[in-house]
């Protein structure tokens, strides 16, 4: 087998292996959240903690993972992490409480831990001159898969009722799991262009010297890249627990709730294709501000529409923003800071993320509409402002200046 073929199934297999923890984490709970409220009689408050949980277990290990592939290697990683995405949705069917549903929340950041960052180090370096392209799709599977399968879970729930949902879901997500890790091996040269490399390139990738991740520290781009995930990332992840109650509180029922957060999860991972090929061919950083002030704009008109078409629209802009941001933040920061240590740098980046990004975005937003009995003007407002500051911060991230 040639390496262009073994590259191209290393990107495959990681796209495999990224595609059921995204269904779980950006749609399984925008699909299950009414239900939750009645099983565990809470508001949409403490609902909305279960994604802060997802993204207090990513603020905790992404990093800690990122380190751990450079000693123990990316297919290992990428291992374990499926065998907890898959394991997890059969804890689900123990739930009684919603702390244990907040533990299942833990569980399944954790498992994307282990396969996002080994999977977007792996397809990297297989294919150092399209990063943008190669880490777009990948995380076109992670975006894209809540899409597919937000009418599923719920054909499913109807079908099945909400225990035997969970044991197909364990089925489907260990069996597809386990095959994709097959093809997840790195290069065996890592794919550190040489010095010189991509002449031409809009986006070039720091060849004179890789930043180890205290150096990257050190740095102006470092920062707004965190500011950026912090911000942008709590306006766009709040989305995938307010989309469905959105739309019930305009007097829709649940199967055209759901539209809204299919819609957003489509863009979601298309975006991630889209702005991760064009990325490698325009300056990054420019096409990402142009779309967190489009969210920002959408966010700002959304409370006032009652039409589903323009809802959807709306929150179609909104995950276009969100996909962009994972697409093209990965590639930006290896134009910033080098592929050697990308992992671990990457993985500090991601606490903005975990430690920020739950609080302000889903966990607040909840609570705000708990208090406000479901003023969504206030929410959509301050997360429209959120978008508006991503789209200064991202243009101040850019290389640093060789000392």
């Amino acid at each position: 087998m040639n390496q262009q073929t073994r590259g191209i199934l290393a990107v495959a297999g990681c796209s495999a292996a990224i595609f059921w923890s995204g269904a779980f984490i950006f749609g399984f709970p925008g699909v299950m959240s009414p239900l939750w409220q009645k099983m565990f009689l809470v508001g949409k408050g403490p609902i909305g903690n279960t994604l802060f949980f997802v993204l207090a277990a990513v603020g905790l290990f992404m990093f800690l993972v990122g380190r751990l592939q450079e000693r123990f290697g990316t297919r290992r990683m990428i291992f374990f992490g499926v065998i907890l995405c898959g394991l997890n949705p059969l804890f689900l069917t123990q739930v009684t409480h919603i702390t244990l549903l907040y533990a299942w929340s833990f569980i399944n950041g954790l498992a994307s831990c282990f396969i996002y960052i080994p999977s977007l180090t792996v397809v990297q370096r297989w294919f150092p001159e399209k990063r943008g392209l190669v880490s777009g799709i990948v995380n076109l599977a992670f975006g894209f898969s809540a899409a597919v399968m937000s009418p599923l879970f719920n054909l499913l729930l109807e079908s099945f009722g909400y225990v035997y949902m969970n044991v197909v879901l364990a089925c489907g997500a260990l069996i597809m799991g386990l095959i994709a890790v097959l093809f997840t091996e790195p290069p065996r040269v890592s794919g550190e262009l040489p010095k010189g490399g991509q002449k031409g390139a809009a986006n070039p990738v720091r060849t004179d010297q890789a930043l180890t991740a205290a150096e990257s520290l050190r740095t102006r781009a470092f920062w707004f890249l965190w500011l950026t995930w912090a911000f942008q990332g709590a306006a766009g992840i709040a989305m995938v627990t307010l989309s469905v109650n959105f739309g019930l509180s305009k007097g829709l029922v649940l199967a055209e709730a759901i539209w809204i957060l299919m819609a957003f999860n489509m863009t979601n991972g298309l975006s991630r294709l889209v702005m991760g090929y064009l990325s490698d061919k325009v300056n990054r950083s420019r096409a990402m501000s142009l779309t967190f002030l489009a969210a920002g704009c959408a966010y700002l008109v959304l409370p006032g529409m009652t039409n589903l078409g323009a809802i959807i629209l709306l929150a179609s802009t909104i995950g276009f923003a969100f996909g962009t941001l994972f697409a093209v933040s990965a590639p930006l920061a290896s134009d910033c800071f080098g592929l050697k240590h990308f992992g671990a740098i990457f993985g500090l980046i991601f606490t903005a993320y975990g430690f920020i990004s739950g609080i302000v975005g889903p966990s607040l937003s909840g609570y705000i509409l708990d208090v406000s009995k479901g003023n969504y003007f206030i929410v959509f407002s301050y997360l429209g402002i959120f978008c508006l500051l991503s789209g200064f911060f991202i243009r101040q991230v850019v290389p640093p200046i060789k000392s």
